[in-house]
């Protein structure tokens, strides 16, 4: 028989699809386990090789846990909301749900064929109206809430409106806007309905407020920080800038102690817990309140600058303040003397992202305002500078700066010759800043002189405290998330408004859906593609959405919000969503009895790209969502494992860049250059035209129609590296010269400069599986070629599942050569070969350090070694020659959850109709480990004769009668008695002639 692994993989995909094998219940008495990974989003491009690596190691871990006896929950959606959907609509016109439908379908097919054991009956699409109906309810759920730092926790705001009812807002700890005045009962009560609601809003957990953002020009929207990578945009590359927009936001950074110390109860990696906590960012200290002298320029207004430090021992060394460039104070104390440079500099500083000025370490550049602030204590002038390492974002966008005790404020101040006072007694700082806390004494401090770092810190907190001009505080880095985005393609917020402020739709009109545009660009006026919807208000006489030209507020008409939410939003919950079964999920986003049962993620596996947004922006929602009752745990997932990346072999080609005198550079033909010949060129230090006869031929032709060559080294160094088609590439690495031709019309005359054999050799390099590299492998080929059993076996048998590896088709022969094995193991040509023998001493050890060892891996998640271990067992098992059910029956079950279709295939040889998924996990016996025999070697005079197989268990005595006794060594002794006999027992006998 034949291992037909086509046949025999669809065979099963159809009937485990047909009979549900893997459909979760809600009610069940085995224990539940739940295993997730990240959504994927559905990409036109469909999967690459190396998207499937987390998704078979959490499939091997949850096929595991059934065989183990647990209730498993493995679904899988999609995240369907994605700007490249819009993308493409803005090119084609193509409605982006049409798009995302089609991506689905081949994103599916392509995992249906490699055998995931999800469970599609509760499949979720954040695209989908009936699912972002939720995501819509906990927006609102957000919006009605308030952070009470008292009880610690979200509350309804309706709590919040009864205490201002009764005693206004001076007792309130509430997390909320600073710009909040205090008021009394009475004058809340006197504060007009647009007035409260602006006040509320300060407060509110989802609040709109203008703040700097991430603007894209050429997307048209808003990025978060971890959308941009090297100062553009992540997706497509394009220039980011900072500007002033009024936006949602998530008032996150109220969750943000409570986001650390959650991160102690939860089993994450401590490399994506540090992230974490980095970037959040917590830092104890003071906050310090600098007065702005006032010049003949400024307003009447008195200024004030709020800085947070975590050194305010160091407050006599503050030299100047530095504000952040996007600080609203910046306009308003800049003298008319230094405006116009303070604005081309403020000008220049938006075009740069905050993680670009924040890693830019090496750049010095800053401009004097003209202003300058007053010291708390020595009522000294401060000049007050603006420069682009201080970030609006960032505490409060202030710095005061203390040359003598920190390196970036004394490399400015050496910059622009600021005094660099010195307040560290016996310290010098003439060539850099001292910035250690111990074993130095403050001077030239007025009342902290003599004091160390923590006596100093409390006695300079306590000053400030009585002069009314700073406080101890506790600062987070952690920024409040903001939560709009200029696109079509996104859940809909369910707000309108009414006098200017949002108010929400009731959720019995849930979900409110996507309008239809012509178009999915902003407007001509500048607003979100929304703004483009004929049928977009809000009538709250009939709760209905109609025609956009009907706004009108005396007829209870409204506009509705023209953003939309960001891609995070759907995926922060979704988890929940698949708790529940399809036919339950109706008035709610889960049932109380699913979200009891299955309560968080057991097991999640996905990438540590995530970690400050959604894995951070998950683990806020479930917080809020637990404070206000809806679920009963606070942390979404128990366990998270970030796999790593598979990489793939990018094959790059040169093209030379000739230049010639009288050509200005012009390159009017395309000539690439064989990779073995420029490496000979560059090591010999010789020109091209030396190397080989073909490329004197294409150079003499060159230089007859251009003429001299600008420089000799010209002729040789100057080669552009270009990705080819990896399928043009053999595994010799020779081009297809003709393939690579026709692949671009730009190459179609092109010149090739060869080896001498006549093959053009390109260079490879690991990197990134991408599209745009062109190095991605379809795992449709893979499976059609080797099948899907050989392509799961493979992922997981190059390396530890955390790492990086790089991706090479040729040795996914070695697992399909193991199957084949495997195979053959059960079958013959005669048919299977299996049989009820009694299994030997030797088959029941393989089969038990198999169980032991296999067992271990998946446990530790090691899965590459499980694969060599299979490896070994057949191995031994075929050298056996072992037929033994006993044997052969438990093998397959360890093997299935790494290649259920052959798995099941055989177990259905063996007899059974039901699925190998149902059979227990194979329990470990010691005692098949356990040697009860050694096979002696048997010396003479030192030199070995022959083996004899003794009980392990045997005397000394005994195993020299034994061995004097046998055959073999009454012929080695021809009837001489023996002088001595050396037993050592467990290792040796020497018998001493």
């Amino acid at each position: 028989m034949k291992y037909n692994f086509n046949d025999i993989e669809k065979k099963w995909q159809k009937i485990w699809a047909e009979r549900q094998t893997f459909k979760a219940s809600n009610n069940s008495d085995k224990p539940k386990y739940y295993v997730l990974d990240m959504f994927p989003y559905p990409s036109g491009a469909g999967l690459h090789v190396g998207h499937p690596l987390g998704y078979i190691a959490s499939d091997i871990y949850a096929r595991y846990k059934r065989h183990k006896g647990f209730n498993v929950l493995h679904p899988q959606g999609y995240d369907s909301f994605g700007l490249p959907a819009e993308q493409y609509a803005i090119q084609t016109g193509q409605h982006p749900a049409i798009t995302t439908e089609a991506n689905i379908k081949t994103y599916r097919r392509q995992l249906d064929q490699i055998g995931f054991s999800f469970d599609w009956s509760r499949e979720v699409r954040t695209s989908d109206p009936n699912y972002y109906r939720w995501t819509q309810w906990i927006f609102i759920q957000l919006f009605e809430s308030w952070y009470n730092y008292d009880s610690n926790k979200a509350e309804p705001i309706n709590t919040l409106i009864e205490r201002f009812n009764v005693e206004g807002n001076t007792n309130i700890n509430a997390a909320c806007d600073d710009d909040i005045n205090p008021f009394t009962a009475e004058e809340w009560s006197a504060f007009s309905e647009t007035e409260k609601q602006s006040i509320l809003l300060k407060y509110r957990l989802t609040y709109l407020a203008e703040t700097e953002v991430n603007w894209c020009p050429a997307l048209g929207t808003v990025l978060a920080n971890d959308e941009i990578v090297n100062g553009v945009s992540e997706r497509g590359g394009h220039p980011v800038i900072r500007k002033k927009m009024t936006q949602w936001s998530m008032r996150i950074s109220a969750y943000a102690e409570r986001l650390l110390q959650g991160l102690d109860t939860i089993d994450w990696t401590d490399a994506l817990k540090d992230i974490q906590k980095n970037w959040i960012g917590k830092s104890v200290g003071a906050s310090v309140t600098f007065n702005v002298i006032p010049t003949e320029q400024s307003d009447e207004e008195s200024h004030t600058i709020s800085v947070f430090t975590t050194r305010p021992d160091t407050i006599f060394g503050v030299s100047f303040m530095t504000l952040a460039p996007e600080h609203e104070l910046v306009s308003q104390i800049t003298t008319a003397e230094q405006k116009a440079e303070v604005e081309a500099y403020i000008e220049a500083t938006a075009k740069r992202s905050e993680r670009d000025r924040m890693a830019d370490v090496k750049t010095i550049s800053g401009v004097f305002t003209g202003a300058y602030a007053e010291h708390p204590f020595t009522k000294e002038p401060i000049p007050i500078w603006i420069g682009d390492y201080v970030l609006a974002s960032y505490g409060t966008g202030a710095v005061m700066a203390v040359p003598c005790g920190d390196q970036r404020d004394y490399d400015f101040a050496k910059h622009f010759n600021i005094p660099i006072p010195n307040i560290f007694e016996g310290v010098d700082i003439s060539e850099e800043a001292f910035a250690s806390k111990d074993n130095v004494k403050i001077a030239n401090s007025d009342f902290l002189n003599g004091m160390n770092y923590k006596k100093a810190t409390k006695r300079a907190i306590y000053e400030l405290e009585q002069i009314g001009q700073g406080e101890g505080k506790t600062n987070y880095r952690l920024r409040d998330a903001v939560f709009s985005r200029q696109r079509y393609w996104g859940e809909p917020f369910p707000v309108y408004y009414k006098d200017g402020m949002p108010q929400m739709i009731d959720e019995k009109h849930l979900p409110l859906t996507l309008p239809e545009v012509e178009k999915y660009l902003p407007t001509e006026e500048g607003e979100p593609p929304l703004g483009r919807a004929d049928v977009w208000a809000w009538d709250t006489n009939t709760n209905t959405i109609c025609h956009s030209e009907l706004v009108s507020e005396s007829n209870g008409i409204y506009p509705l919000e023209l953003n939309t939410m960001p891609g995070w939003a759907g995926s922060s919950w979704y988890f929940f969503r698949y708790m529940e079964e399809q036919a339950n999920r109706g008035e709610a986003f889960a049932t109380e009895e699913a979200l009891k049962y299955w309560e968080n993620v057991d097991l999640y596996i996905g990438g540590s790209e995530h970690a400050t947004g959604h894995l951070l922006y998950s683990r806020f929602w479930v917080k809020f969502l637990y404070d206000r009752g809806f679920v009963s745990v606070d942390e979404p997932f128990k366990k998270l494992i970030n796999q790593g990346m598979i990489l793939g072999t990018s094959a790059f080609v040169y093209r030379w860049e000739y230049g010639f005198s009288n050509t200005n550079n012009k390159k009017e033909k395309v000539i690439f250059v064989s990779k073995n010949l420029i490496e000979k060129a560059v090591v010999e230090r010789m020109f091209i035209s030396e190397v080989t006869e073909d490329f004197k031929r294409v150079y003499s032709g060159l230089r007859s129609h251009h003429g001299k060559l600008k420089s000799s080294e010209a002729s040789w160094s100057h080669f552009t590296p270009l990705h080819a088609d990896v399928s043009f590439v053999n595994a010799s690495d020779e081009l297809d010269v003709e393939a690579f031709k026709n692949w671009r019309p730009e190459f179609k005359d092109a010149i090739f400069i060869t080896e001498e054999d006549g093959t053009f050799k390109v260079k490879r390099d690991v990197e990134k599986m991408s599209k745009s590299k062109y190095n991605v492998v379809n795992p449709d080929d893979i499976v059609e070629q080797y099948g899907a059993d050989s392509l799961r076996l493979y992922e997981m048998f190059l390396g530890p599942l955390e790492q990086y590896k790089p991706w090479n088709t040729a040795g996914i022969t070695g697992v399909h050569g193991f199957l084949k094995k495997l195979w053959k193991l059960y079958n013959d040509d005669n048919g299977s070969k299996v049989t009820d023998a009694e299994p030997t001493k030797d088959n029941l050890k393989t089969l038990h350090k198999t169980i032991k060892k296999v067992e271990e891996d998946i446990d530790n998640f090691s899965f590459n070694t499980s694969v060599s271990t299979f490896m070994i067992a057949v191995n031994e098992l075929t050298a056996q020659k072992c037929t033994s059910k006993a044997i052969l029956e438990p093998l397959l079950v360890l093997v299935s959850p790494y290649a259920p279709h052959i798995a099941e295939e055989l177990w259905e040889q063996l007899g059974y109709t039901e699925s190998i998924s149902t059979a227990p996990f194979p329990k470990f016996e010691e005692k098949h480990l356990v040697e009860s025999s050694k096979n002696y070697p048997i010396s003479f005079n030192g030199k070995m004769r022959f083996t004899l197989e003794l009980p392990l268990d045997m005397s000394k005595e005994d195993i020299e009668k034994t061995v004097l006794a046998h055959d073999k060594t009454q012929e080695q002794l021809q009837g001489r008695t023996p002088k001595k006999v050396i037993v050592v027992p467990g290792k040796i006998v020497n018998i001493v002639g």
